[in-house]
């Protein structure tokens, strides 16, 4: 995991994090976790020596990457206390942590399909369509693993991609890939949704791309097949492994929702860096928590649903009535959650986009307006275009109660917002879906002609909704992100950046 957060996947060749990580070992002998001790005190302690005591050893952490989770407790509906823990110590210590949605390596009966062969010989739609039945009819038994459920983390699944080049991914196993030419979540990789009917995993990462083994296969009745599981150079993410036979510079693969999740925390240690590099001591004077819900907000925010394969889960989980949209957009975000994005896209800076982005506090049945200029760019042009807002923020927690996330958000869309030629996009999760956990991410896109008046903006407006149970005295802490793009129009970013130069200029 060390590896791939400093390093990426080593045949991706990107350059290595620019700062050390700081790493506290948890686990005993075999990668087990110590049989006579509580996970929950193991993983306290970690993080207590790390942000607290007399000598924390590393104060300033603000991402903690946590790839582990306990197979033996399966989400339910009911909080796991690693789970709670994970809550309490990101609201107390503003750190934001990303957790890993587990691994289900169970096999499952495939039906359609009777023998090896008539899987392996079957068209790239046939072996789709029926894998996605398979995975969909056995969902209950491939829920989130703990601490997966976590309210104030994100959780990450692992999509089936990599970097592996074409001559070695010829010399694959005779393992089946059962998702060819689509990216699609591994059929490992745990379900959502999460605690509440909330959105998890929030985000899919490259996990590798992974095939499916048969173990069963009668003639008769359906094949059983389990997820292949060892990563092998075929089908892995390379990466740097303990020295072997006097080889210092030994690598090995590795896959699954921990590679993805080491993967999304490098791509938040790169949010960091640039927010750092572009907004310097603005950025860096920032209290802990605000940067912690800026980082949560800035991650996901590019995230969206890959087209072609919300489409397939759509035509094939449904149901078919065109009416039922929300439960269709339940279905798919069961398995792709807000999304995948390109490992560029959070932190690259492109001239046909801006993107803004403020955090707050807001007390007790209190609002806000984020207003952002609207640049002319986009007038009366009938192309694609499109705006994103996403809120985050961190919620105490009420233990032993049903209301157990105390403070609520909302994020509510500028009254204006079809003026420009949008609306809502239909690859993303029900409006109703995103406001139950604590990251909340809308878009909007078209190709209308966009009505721009002069100087005009979009106010979105952040609400704190009552709290739940017990007031909350505390503020609460939100992070906003907002992109307006038209790709190919040049002049966006420029147009944006004169106007807020010019809007600083004046308050001066």
């Amino acid at each position: 995991m060390a590896s791939l957060l400093i390093h990426g996947d080593r045949n991706n060749h990107e350059a290595a994090l620019p700062r050390k990580i700081h790493t506290v070992p948890v686990l005993g002998e075999n990668d087990e976790f110590p049989e006579h001790e509580l996970i929950v005190d193991i993983v306290y302690r970690a993080v207590y020596s790390m942000l607290d005591g007399e000598e924390p050893s590393a104060p300033n952490v603000t991402i903690i990457n946590l790839s582990l989770g306990n197979k033996y407790r399966p989400f339910h509906g009911q909080l796991s206390p690693w789970a709670r823990l994970i809550d309490s110590l990101s609201y107390k210590y503003g750190i934001l942590f990303l957790v890993s949605a587990g691994n289900i390596t169970d096999s499952f009966p495939l039906a359609g399909f009777t023998t090896r062969i008539g899987f392996e010989d079957a068209d790239d739609n046939e072996k789709i369509n029926n894998t996605i039945t398979a995975i969909d009819t056995v969902k209950a038994e491939r829920k989130l693993l703990s601490p997966a459920e976590t309210v104030n983390g994100l959780t990450i699944g692992a999509i089936n991609k990599d970097w592996v080049p074409d001559l070695q991914r010829r010399s694959a196993s005779i393992n089946i890939n059962p998702y060819p030419n689509i990216e699609m979540i591994n059929p490992s990789s745990a379900l959502g949704p999460g605690f509440a009917n909330s959105v998890k995993p929030e985000l899919i990462f490259p996990g590798s791309r992974e095939s499916l083994s048969v173990i069963n296969s009668s003639g008769n009745e359906p094949i059983i097949v389990v997820p292949s599981g060892l990563p092998t150079r075929a089908a892995g993410l390379k990466v740097a492994s303990p020295p072997t036979g006097g080889d210092e510079a030994f690598e090995g693969f590795t896959n699954g929702t921990s590679a993805a999740t080491a993967l999304a925390s490098r791509t938040a240690h790169r949010i960091h860096d640039a927010l750092e590099s572009e907004y310097g001591v603005e950025f860096l004077n920032l209290p802990k928590k605000h940067k912690a819900v800026l980082l949560k907000a800035l991650l996901v925010h590019p995230a969206s649903w890959p087209e072609e394969t919300a489409s397939i889960i759509k035509s094939i989980i449904g149901p078919a009535n065109g009416r039922q949209h929300v439960k269709q957009k339940d279905n798919i975000r069961r398995f792709l959650g807000y999304g995948t994005h390109d490992l560029d896209t959070a932190v690259a800076c492109a001239s046909d986009r801006a993107t803004f982005w403020a955090v707050g506090e807001l007390g007790t049945d209190q609002s806000v307006l984020v207003s952002v200029p609207i640049p002319v760019a986009i007038a009366n042009k009938q192309q694609y275009h499109s705006i994103s807002s996403t809120l985050a923020w961190m919620t105490p927690t009420n233990n032993g109660s049903q209301r157990y996330r105390s403070v609520r958000l909302k994020l509510i869309a500028p009254d204006n917002i079809q003026d420009l030629g949008v609306q809502p996009s239909k690859t993303q999760p029900d409006n109703n879906q995103i406001h139950r956990g604590t990251v909340a991410t809308r878009r909007w896109e078209g190709e209308g002609s966009a009505i721009v008046g002069n100087q005009e903006t979009l106010a979105f407006k952040v609400e704190r909704q009552p709290d739940s149970g017990a007031r909350v005295d505390d503020n609460a802490i939100f992070a906003v992100a907002i992109t307006i793009s038209m790709p190919g129009i040049n002049e966006i970013y420029s147009q944006v950046r004169d106007i807020i130069r010019q809007q600083t200029q004046q308050r001066i």
